[in-house]
């Protein structure tokens, strides 16, 4: 039997993608009671392969005992396309089926936050443009009503 393509979600973090993954069902019953793979296993170890343009590179091996995890793969270049597959074995199998690859662009520095700040920006400005304005008609240097009086003038 072949173990996979196991289920893999991907979202992009700061010069990083975090990966989660989550282990194929089993199709063996004990007592009619459907087993995990790590029931059966104990423990599956899990390959990473990153692609991107200049070709794919395969990541080190880990070993998980969860049905569900994450990992991030970390320094990134932002603003690049990069492609995930998971590749799953067990000491006891080797044969293996991959995920289909994911694809996400890694962001650059808090990207999304970016039009908030333009936003919020933007009304500060506002507000303190007017407070001035406020303060110097108070103080009389624009829009003067009344003429002065002759000892100041």
């Amino acid at each position: 039997a072949y173990l996979g393509p196991p289920e893999v979600n991907i979202s992009s973090c700061l010069n990083c993608i975090n990966v989660t993954i989550k282990l194929p069902t089993s199709h063996f019953r004990e007592n009619e009671k459907l087993l995990s793979l790590i029931d059966i296993y104990e423990e599956l170890d899990y390959g990473i392969t990153l692609k991107t343009l200049d070709g794919e590179h395969k990541r080190p091996r880990k070993k998980t005992t969860e049905e569900v995890f994450s990992t991030v793969i970390e320094e990134l270049y932002p603003n690049r396309n990069y492609c995930v597959s998971v590749m799953l074995t067990a000491s006891l199998n080797q044969r293996s089926i991959p995920s289909a690859w994911k694809c996400i662009t890694a962001d650059s520095v808090a990207q999304q936050d970016y039009h908030a700040i333009a936003i919020v920006g933007a009304i500060c400005v506002s507000l303190l443009l007017a407070s001035a304005l406020k303060c110097m008609h108070a103080g009389g240097y624009i829009l003067q009503d009344k003429s002065l009086p002759h000892n100041l003038v």
